[in-house]
């Protein structure tokens, strides 16, 4: 089966450790494979004749939310991480599911925070969902689900692709903003309301949870709704590691050992991992 992105790129690596390969020459065959991730991401979410991607995410968030000034958007892009900051330590009990699930209804910052992470002028491990893409397609996957599926990019990504998508998290704003997005690249996509509504049970056989279980007050409940939400035999790709970021309090959960020890007790598999570029891992279903 054809191998995926950081498993090219580490065995690329051990012909630099054997000395067959240079390190500049390493580094420019990973940007070339990094290059082919960036198009497929761009390709799906610009739209509007931009080429640019932070161009391009900017003017759609300036369309969604009626504002034309670009600079005041990447102004509040740039100071998103620092106003959720704020918000989350004067508003938040991080042990209250209600108190978290109210932070995520009302933070618009969010909203800009992912738009511009989803630039990849900060980092480019939002390039993952390509990785996922290519995984799920290599196995004959079609019914997806992005659980916390934030401002929607990975969804379009994969919708973009053929796939059968659904949008789950528990922000209203979010899913709407999501939702709007979809419509305006005429896209079909199911959203679902975590708050009001559960996931339909046996209906996925590719689940994302990308950067989202270090969010949850409760992530073991959240491997029984996505245990149930699977099809058997279905993958569930995320990544299932977070440290201590004081930049980030918003990151709640730091031990993970309690969610892998409940993967185990449903019988989740793990049949794939990426230990070199972003550290996601893929379990299945049994």
């Amino acid at each position: 089966m054809k191998k995926l992105l950081p498993e090219q790129l580490k065995e690329l690596w051990q012909t630099v450790e054997r000395g067959t390969l240079s390190g500049e020459d390493y580094g420019k065959e990973q940007e070339r494979l990094l290059d082919g991730y960036r198009s497929t991401w761009k390709r799906a979410l610009l739209m509007g004749g931009y080429e640019d991607l932070p161009a391009g995410l900017v003017a759609e968030l300036g369309s969604y939310f009626g504002r034309e000034e670009s600079d005041e958007i990447r102004l509040r892009c740039s100071d998103a991480l620092a106003d959720i900051k704020s918000e989350w330590h004067r508003r938040v009990d991080r042990t209250s599911r209600r108190s978290v699930e109210q932070f995520y209804n009302d933070s618009q910052a969010m909203i800009y925070e992912l738009m511009w992470w989803h630039t990849l002028c900060e980092d480019v491990s939002p390039l993952a969902y390509v990785t996922a893409l290519q995984f799920a397609s290599l196995r004959g996957c079609h019914r997806y689900l992005d659980f916390g599926a934030g401002v929607g990019s990975g969804g379009i990504v994969f919708a973009n692709n053929g796939f059968d998508v659904s949008l789950a998290d528990i922000s209203s704003p979010m899913l709407d903003f999501s939702r709007w997005r979809f419509r305006t690249r005429g896209l079909p996509a199911e959203s679902i309301d975590l708050k009001v509504q559960g996931l339909p049970p046996d209906t996925f056989d590719m689940v994302t949870a990308m950067d989202v279980f270090e969010h949850l007050v409760d992530p073991v409940r959240a491997v029984d709704d996505l245990w149930k939400a699977l099809k058997p035999g279905g993958y569930l790709f995320g990544r299932f590691h977070s440290e201590p970021d004081e930049d980030r309090p918003h990151h709640i959960v730091v031990d993970f050992g309690p969610t892998l020890h409940r993967f185990r007790e449903l019988g989740f598999v793990e049949v794939w991992r990426d230990d070199w570029l972003w550290g996601h891992q893929v379990f299945q279903k049994m």
